[in-house]
């Protein structure tokens, strides 16, 4: 077999349309098109054809996944979910070994450039929590965990957080519609402990 054409794409300039023996066969990125040694005229044989056509899906999910983290900071874990959604739909007759290690690569080279941080995901995620409603530092320690976030991370970013301040907010937006019972009930929802609840509802209401 021989490369016959190499074609920039319509949709996506920075992606080569590859012709094998006259007929299109895989696209690949510039950078994988330089990084291989595609050019026409060049003899490949059916293993190279295959590891190609790897290397273009393989392309393909890393910019669907470096423009989905690039959206907003985005946790370790919920990506490495997000493409396992994207693999079972793309990778079929792929063994579950060859769809994690396909992940991980993926992952690991997000990582290396700087598009997934844990810390700075967690810090996004407990500035932007619940800003106005107000929200306690259990729930976050608890939602934070669910994420895949690192416990000495989780602690990191929340040892400044004030649960005066919060619960606070809630009660200034629940005291109208709420009696003292129902509203300790709510606020004990929201992970603060009993104690907290009642001695802030006392100190709002003096």
């Amino acid at each position: 077999m021989i490369i016959t054409n190499l074609k920039q794409g319509v949709k996506n300039p920075n992606r080569v349309n590859v012709f094998v023996d006259g007929k299109y066969s895989f696209s690949l990125d510039v950078m994988q098109v330089v990084d291989l040694g595609i050019k026409i005229g060049l003899e490949i044989t059916d293993v190279q054809l295959a590891e190609y056509k790897t290397a273009s899906e393989f392309g393909k999910l890393y910019q669907r996944a470096l423009e989905w983290a690039l959206m907003r900071p985005r946790s370790i874990r919920e990506t490495r979910e997000y493409l396992s959604r994207k693999l079972k739909t793309s990778s079929s007759g792929r063994s579950s070994e060859d769809v994690f290690e396909f992940s991980e690569e993926i992952i690991q080279r997000l990582i290396s450039k700087g598009y997934l941080d844990d810390l700075r995901f967690a810090e996004y995620f407990v500035e932007n929590r619940f800003v106005k409603k107000g929200v306690s530092k259990k729930r976050l320690r608890m939602e934070l965990m669910r994420k895949g976030i690192a416990k000495e991370i989780i602690e990191e970013v929340l040892g400044g957080r004030d649960d005066e301040e919060e619960i606070r907010k809630i009660i200034a937006r629940k005291r109208a519609r709420y009696d003292d019972g129902k509203l300790m009930a709510y606020l004990v929802r929201q992970g603060f402990s009993y104690d907290q609840a009642r001695k802030a509802i006392e100190e709002y209401e003096d």
